[in-house]
Protein backbone atom coordinates (compact mmCIF):
# COMPACT_ATOMS: atom_id res chain seq x y z
CA UNK A 1 0.00 0.00 0.00
CA UNK A 2 1.35 3.79 -1.30
CA UNK A 3 1.39 6.52 1.27
CA UNK A 4 -1.62 8.16 -1.34
CA UNK A 5 -3.95 5.54 -0.63
CA UNK A 6 -3.70 6.58 3.40
CA UNK A 7 -6.18 9.23 4.36
CA UNK A 8 -4.46 12.17 5.90
CA UNK A 9 -6.91 14.26 6.68
CA UNK A 10 -9.21 11.61 8.28
CA UNK A 11 -12.13 14.11 6.86
CA UNK A 12 -14.33 11.21 5.50
CA UNK A 13 -14.37 7.11 5.46
CA UNK A 14 -10.81 5.99 4.98
CA UNK A 15 -10.84 2.62 2.82
CA UNK A 16 -10.65 0.31 5.61
CA UNK A 17 -13.52 -1.47 2.76
CA UNK A 18 -11.14 -1.89 0.29
CA UNK A 19 -8.65 -4.30 2.67
CA UNK A 20 -9.37 -7.66 1.27
CA UNK A 21 -8.91 -11.06 2.48
CA UNK A 22 -6.04 -12.20 1.02
CA UNK A 23 -6.41 -15.67 -1.15
CA UNK A 24 -5.66 -18.52 0.63
CA UNK A 25 -5.66 -16.91 4.07
CA UNK A 26 -6.92 -19.55 6.62
CA UNK A 27 -10.41 -18.62 7.70
CA UNK A 28 -10.63 -16.39 10.63
CA UNK A 29 -11.08 -18.96 13.92
CA UNK A 30 -12.09 -17.86 17.70
CA UNK A 31 -8.95 -16.81 18.04
CA UNK A 32 -8.71 -14.26 15.43
CA UNK A 33 -12.30 -13.01 16.25
CA UNK A 34 -10.80 -12.26 19.92
CA UNK A 35 -7.14 -10.63 18.53
CA UNK A 36 -10.14 -8.23 17.34
CA UNK A 37 -10.92 -6.82 20.70
CA UNK A 38 -7.43 -6.50 21.37
CA UNK A 39 -7.66 -8.37 24.68
CA UNK A 40 -4.38 -6.52 25.79
CA UNK A 41 -5.89 -3.32 25.80
CA UNK A 42 -9.03 -4.67 27.46
CA UNK A 43 -6.97 -6.45 30.17
CA UNK A 44 -6.15 -2.63 31.54
CA UNK A 45 -9.46 -1.78 31.30
CA UNK A 46 -11.30 -4.49 33.05
CA UNK A 47 -8.24 -4.28 35.85
CA UNK A 48 -8.84 -0.41 36.52
CA UNK A 49 -12.67 -0.68 36.05
CA UNK A 50 -12.09 -3.00 38.71
CA UNK A 51 -10.09 -1.08 40.71
CA UNK A 52 -12.48 1.51 40.40
CA UNK A 53 -15.88 -0.88 41.63
CA UNK A 54 -13.65 -2.42 44.42
CA UNK A 55 -12.34 0.66 46.25
CA UNK A 56 -15.61 2.55 46.24
CA UNK A 57 -17.00 3.48 49.76
CA UNK A 58 -20.41 1.24 48.77
CA UNK A 59 -20.40 -2.33 48.33
CA UNK A 60 -21.81 -4.64 45.32
CA UNK A 61 -22.97 -7.95 45.15
CA UNK A 62 -20.55 -10.19 43.89
CA UNK A 63 -22.78 -11.26 40.79
CA UNK A 64 -23.50 -7.74 39.98
CA UNK A 65 -20.38 -6.29 40.21
CA UNK A 66 -18.97 -9.65 38.41
CA UNK A 67 -21.69 -9.10 35.37
CA UNK A 68 -20.96 -5.08 35.20
CA UNK A 69 -17.05 -6.19 34.88
CA UNK A 70 -18.06 -8.66 32.13
CA UNK A 71 -20.39 -5.69 30.63
CA UNK A 72 -17.47 -3.38 30.82
CA UNK A 73 -14.94 -5.77 28.53
CA UNK A 74 -17.47 -6.36 26.23
CA UNK A 75 -17.39 -2.65 25.92
CA UNK A 76 -13.80 -2.04 25.82
CA UNK A 77 -13.77 -4.92 22.86
CA UNK A 78 -16.16 -3.13 21.03
CA UNK A 79 -13.66 -0.09 21.08
CA UNK A 80 -10.83 -2.42 19.72
CA UNK A 81 -13.00 -4.26 17.21
CA UNK A 82 -14.47 -0.78 15.82
CA UNK A 83 -10.88 0.70 15.81
CA UNK A 84 -9.58 -2.36 13.90
CA UNK A 85 -12.55 -1.72 11.03
CA UNK A 86 -11.80 2.08 10.52
CA UNK A 87 -7.65 1.41 11.14
CA UNK A 88 -7.51 -0.86 8.49
CA UNK A 89 -5.44 0.58 6.02
CA UNK A 90 -2.93 2.29 7.83
CA UNK A 91 -2.48 -1.16 10.33
CA UNK A 92 -1.55 -2.92 7.08
CA UNK A 93 1.27 -0.31 6.49
CA UNK A 94 3.41 -0.30 10.31
CA UNK A 95 5.16 -3.30 10.99
CA UNK A 96 3.67 -3.11 14.80
CA UNK A 97 -0.05 -3.87 13.40
CA UNK A 98 0.13 -5.40 10.40
CA UNK A 99 -0.41 -8.94 11.71
CA UNK A 100 -4.12 -7.55 13.08
CA UNK A 101 -6.95 -9.50 12.04
CA UNK A 102 -8.12 -7.00 9.48
CA UNK A 103 -5.30 -6.33 7.72
CA UNK A 104 -3.34 -9.60 8.01
CA UNK A 105 -6.87 -10.75 5.82
CA UNK A 106 -8.14 -12.73 8.57
CA UNK A 107 -11.81 -10.55 9.27
CA UNK A 108 -13.21 -8.76 6.87
CA UNK A 109 -13.57 -5.52 7.68
CA UNK A 110 -17.55 -5.21 7.82
CA UNK A 111 -17.33 -8.20 10.09
CA UNK A 112 -15.05 -5.97 12.17
CA UNK A 113 -17.74 -3.34 11.92
CA UNK A 114 -20.73 -5.41 12.95
CA UNK A 115 -18.97 -7.15 15.82
CA UNK A 116 -18.12 -3.74 17.11
CA UNK A 117 -21.52 -2.26 17.02
CA UNK A 118 -23.29 -5.11 18.10
CA UNK A 119 -20.92 -5.80 21.36
CA UNK A 120 -21.54 -2.10 21.87
CA UNK A 121 -24.81 -2.36 22.10
CA UNK A 122 -25.36 -5.20 24.08
CA UNK A 123 -22.62 -4.07 26.77
CA UNK A 124 -24.21 -0.39 26.57
CA UNK A 125 -27.74 -1.99 27.35
CA UNK A 126 -26.93 -5.23 29.93
CA UNK A 127 -24.66 -2.92 31.79
CA UNK A 128 -27.52 -0.51 32.44
CA UNK A 129 -29.69 -3.46 33.39
CA UNK A 130 -27.13 -4.87 35.56
CA UNK A 131 -26.47 -1.59 37.35
CA UNK A 132 -27.46 2.04 36.89
CA UNK A 133 -27.51 4.50 34.00
CA UNK A 134 -24.58 6.19 34.81
CA UNK A 135 -22.50 3.58 34.53
CA UNK A 136 -23.95 2.63 31.45
CA UNK A 137 -23.69 6.18 29.74
CA UNK A 138 -20.42 6.67 31.01
CA UNK A 139 -19.48 3.57 29.08
CA UNK A 140 -21.25 4.59 25.72
CA UNK A 141 -19.55 7.67 25.85
CA UNK A 142 -16.05 5.76 26.02
CA UNK A 143 -17.00 3.66 23.28
CA UNK A 144 -17.94 6.50 21.12
CA UNK A 145 -14.89 8.71 22.60
CA UNK A 146 -12.52 5.86 21.77
CA UNK A 147 -14.40 4.53 18.19
CA UNK A 148 -15.37 8.13 16.82
CA UNK A 149 -13.58 10.96 18.61
CA UNK A 150 -9.97 9.40 18.97
CA UNK A 151 -9.71 6.58 15.86
CA UNK A 152 -12.14 8.71 13.58
CA UNK A 153 -11.22 11.81 13.85
CA UNK A 154 -7.74 12.68 16.40
CA UNK A 155 -5.94 10.60 15.35
CA UNK A 156 -5.71 10.85 11.80
CA UNK A 157 -5.84 15.04 12.48
CA UNK A 158 -3.41 16.76 14.80
CA UNK A 159 -0.59 15.63 17.09
CA UNK A 160 -2.44 16.47 20.49
CA UNK A 161 -4.26 12.74 19.32
CA UNK A 162 -2.66 10.90 22.43
CA UNK A 163 -3.27 13.95 24.49
CA UNK A 164 -7.44 14.61 24.27
CA UNK A 165 -7.30 10.79 22.87
CA UNK A 166 -6.29 9.57 26.16
CA UNK A 167 -9.29 9.94 27.93
CA UNK A 168 -10.87 7.09 26.30
CA UNK A 169 -8.65 4.58 28.50
CA UNK A 170 -9.32 6.86 31.54
CA UNK A 171 -13.29 6.11 31.74
CA UNK A 172 -12.67 2.38 33.41
CA UNK A 173 -12.05 3.34 36.35
CA UNK A 174 -15.05 6.04 36.81
CA UNK A 175 -17.38 3.44 35.49
CA UNK A 176 -16.02 0.87 38.03
CA UNK A 177 -16.93 3.27 40.69
CA UNK A 178 -20.42 4.50 39.06
CA UNK A 179 -21.69 1.05 39.32
CA UNK A 180 -20.91 1.17 42.85
CA UNK A 181 -21.93 4.40 44.02
CA UNK A 182 -24.22 5.57 41.10
CA UNK A 183 -22.05 8.70 40.75
CA UNK A 184 -18.88 10.45 40.45
CA UNK A 185 -16.40 11.39 43.27
CA UNK A 186 -13.49 13.04 43.71
CA UNK A 187 -11.34 9.69 44.13
CA UNK A 188 -12.82 8.51 40.06
CA UNK A 189 -12.01 11.57 38.89
CA UNK A 190 -8.71 11.37 40.37
CA UNK A 191 -8.15 7.70 39.26
CA UNK A 192 -9.73 9.21 36.03
CA UNK A 193 -6.48 12.02 35.84
CA UNK A 194 -3.86 9.45 36.66
CA UNK A 195 -4.36 7.71 33.79
CA UNK A 196 -5.23 10.54 31.18
CA UNK A 197 -2.00 12.56 32.47
CA UNK A 198 -0.10 8.70 32.10
CA UNK A 199 -0.94 8.31 28.37
CA UNK A 200 1.23 11.17 26.65
CA UNK A 201 5.00 10.42 28.40
CA UNK A 202 3.67 6.63 28.02
CA UNK A 203 2.98 6.61 24.32
CA UNK A 204 5.18 9.05 23.12
CA UNK A 205 8.12 6.93 24.53
CA UNK A 206 6.44 4.22 22.84
CA UNK A 207 6.69 6.71 19.62
CA UNK A 208 10.14 7.78 20.05
CA UNK A 209 11.40 4.27 18.69
CA UNK A 210 8.69 3.60 16.62
CA UNK A 211 8.63 7.00 14.56
CA UNK A 212 9.36 5.72 11.29
CA UNK A 213 6.21 3.45 11.48
CA UNK A 214 4.01 6.59 12.23
CA UNK A 215 5.84 8.36 9.61
CA UNK A 216 4.48 5.88 6.84
CA UNK A 217 1.27 5.57 7.68
CA UNK A 218 0.62 9.03 7.78
CA UNK A 219 -0.60 9.34 11.41
CA UNK A 220 0.61 12.66 12.99
CA UNK A 221 2.18 11.03 16.16
CA UNK A 222 4.13 14.68 17.85
CA UNK A 223 7.50 13.01 16.95
CA UNK A 224 6.67 13.17 13.24
CA UNK A 225 4.88 16.53 13.29
CA UNK A 226 7.62 18.57 15.74
CA UNK A 227 10.71 16.29 15.71
CA UNK A 228 11.93 13.68 18.46
CA UNK A 229 13.49 16.32 20.10
CA UNK A 230 9.91 18.10 21.14
CA UNK A 231 8.78 14.89 21.66
CA UNK A 232 11.48 14.09 24.38
CA UNK A 233 10.49 17.55 26.37
CA UNK A 234 6.74 17.38 26.13
CA UNK A 235 7.62 13.21 27.77
CA UNK A 236 9.02 15.24 30.59
CA UNK A 237 6.49 18.40 31.30
CA UNK A 238 3.69 15.64 31.20
CA UNK A 239 5.72 13.58 33.35
CA UNK A 240 5.83 16.32 36.04
CA UNK A 241 2.10 17.21 35.57
CA UNK A 242 1.24 13.68 36.56
CA UNK A 243 2.68 13.67 39.92
CA UNK A 244 0.58 15.62 41.92
CA UNK A 245 -2.36 13.82 40.31
CA UNK A 246 -0.51 10.70 41.47
CA UNK A 247 0.60 11.70 44.47
CA UNK A 248 -2.88 13.65 45.40
CA UNK A 249 -4.65 10.63 45.00
CA UNK A 250 -3.08 9.42 48.36
CA UNK A 251 -4.64 11.86 50.72
CA UNK A 252 -8.18 10.63 49.80
CA UNK A 253 -9.97 7.87 50.87
CA UNK A 254 -8.58 5.53 48.40
CA UNK A 255 -4.80 6.38 49.54
CA UNK A 256 -2.96 5.78 52.54
CA UNK A 257 0.57 4.83 53.84
CA UNK A 258 1.14 1.83 51.78
CA UNK A 259 -0.20 3.98 48.28
CA UNK A 260 2.00 7.28 49.02
CA UNK A 261 5.37 5.00 49.61
CA UNK A 262 4.81 3.22 46.73
CA UNK A 263 3.72 5.51 44.70
CA UNK A 264 6.43 8.33 46.01
CA UNK A 265 9.23 5.49 44.48
CA UNK A 266 7.08 5.10 41.23
CA UNK A 267 7.31 9.22 40.44
CA UNK A 268 10.61 9.22 41.25
CA UNK A 269 11.21 6.29 38.88
CA UNK A 270 8.94 8.01 36.24
CA UNK A 271 10.79 11.33 36.67
CA UNK A 272 14.53 10.15 36.34
CA UNK A 273 13.18 8.25 33.47
CA UNK A 274 11.67 11.02 31.55
CA UNK A 275 14.80 13.73 32.68
CA UNK A 276 17.24 10.62 31.23
CA UNK A 277 15.38 10.89 28.09
CA UNK A 278 15.26 14.96 27.74
CA UNK A 279 18.89 14.81 28.07
CA UNK A 280 19.34 12.26 25.08
CA UNK A 281 19.92 13.52 21.47
CA UNK A 282 19.00 11.52 18.49
CA UNK A 283 23.14 10.32 17.81
CA UNK A 284 22.77 8.97 21.47
CA UNK A 285 19.87 7.44 20.79
CA UNK A 286 20.31 5.74 17.87
CA UNK A 287 23.85 4.76 18.70
CA UNK A 288 22.71 2.16 21.52
CA UNK A 289 19.25 1.64 20.18
CA UNK A 290 16.62 3.74 21.96
CA UNK A 291 17.94 1.70 24.83
CA UNK A 292 16.70 4.26 27.05
CA UNK A 293 13.19 5.28 25.40
CA UNK A 294 12.15 1.12 25.30
CA UNK A 295 13.16 1.35 29.42
CA UNK A 296 10.79 4.02 30.46
CA UNK A 297 8.21 2.81 28.15
CA UNK A 298 8.40 -0.70 30.10
CA UNK A 299 8.54 1.07 33.34
CA UNK A 300 5.61 3.23 32.35
CA UNK A 301 3.49 -0.12 32.52
CA UNK A 302 4.42 -1.21 35.65
CA UNK A 303 3.97 2.71 37.02
CA UNK A 304 0.07 2.23 36.01
CA UNK A 305 -0.66 -1.27 37.45
CA UNK A 306 1.18 -0.54 40.55
CA UNK A 307 -0.35 2.33 41.25
CA UNK A 308 -4.14 1.04 41.07
CA UNK A 309 -2.70 -2.40 43.00
CA UNK A 310 -2.06 -0.09 45.63
CA UNK A 311 -5.15 1.40 45.63
CA UNK A 312 -6.78 -2.30 46.01
CA UNK A 313 -4.16 -2.89 48.90
CA UNK A 314 -5.19 0.00 50.81
CA UNK A 315 -9.02 -1.12 50.45
CA UNK A 316 -8.17 -4.32 51.68
CA UNK A 317 -5.82 -3.01 54.40
CA UNK A 318 -9.34 -0.93 55.23
CA UNK A 319 -11.60 -3.61 55.51
CA UNK A 320 -12.82 -4.99 58.69
CA UNK A 321 -12.64 -8.63 56.94
CA UNK A 322 -9.07 -7.75 55.80
CA UNK A 323 -10.36 -8.29 52.27
CA UNK A 324 -11.90 -5.81 49.46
Amino acid sequence: MSDATINHGGTGPRNAASVPAGPGVKEAGFGDYVALLKPRVMSLVVFTALVGLLVAPVGVHPFVGMSAILFIALGAGASGALNMWWDADIDAVMKRTQGRPVPAGLVEPGEALAVGLALSGIAVVMLALASNLLAAGLLAFTIFFYAVVYSMWLKRSTPQNIVIGGAAGAFPPMIGWAVATGGVGIESLLMFAIIFMWTPPHFWALALFMKEDYHKAGVPMLTVTHGRPATRTHILVYTVLLVPFAIGAGFTSIGGPVYLALSAMLNLGFLIGAWRIWRRDEAMAEADGYRVEKQVFRFSLYYLFLHFAAFLVEAALRSPAGGV
